[in-house]
């Protein structure tokens, strides 16, 4: 008998997606959460990320939970900045800000 097992690497995301996937639905919870289980997620969270090495499946994840993915880029800040932030929106943000800059200095 052939029996497969998954890779370390695959049970590895799946649990970074499990946390991934608490994570986003206890900052999406209408009702009050309970900081201790919140904490609790994120920690569990951020070993996972740590452990993960970057791959297809780790930026699906990313992808999908956009808490983790913030969660993600803060641990990994000090090497690459915000490294999933759309530069086209953080570009064209900056821009906004600054034309309406102008226009108050015009009027003031």
């Amino acid at each position: 008998m052939n029996a497969t097992q998954p890779s370390s690497l695959q049970s590895d995301l799946t649990t970074t997606r499990v946390l991934a996937v608490l994570l986003e639905r206890l900052d999406q919870s209408k009702v009050a959460v309970d900081p201790q289980q919140y904490l609790s997620v994120v920690r569990r969270l951020t070993d996972a990320l740590r452990e993960s090495e970057a791959s297809d499946g780790l930026t699906a994840v990313l992808n999908q939970f956009p808490a983790a993915a913030e969660l993600y880029e803060n641990l990994n800040y000090q090497h690459a900045g915000l490294c999933r932030t759309p530069l086209d929106s953080a570009l064209s943000a900056e821009q906004l800000a600054r034309q309406w800059i102008n226009r108050a200095q015009q009027h003031a």
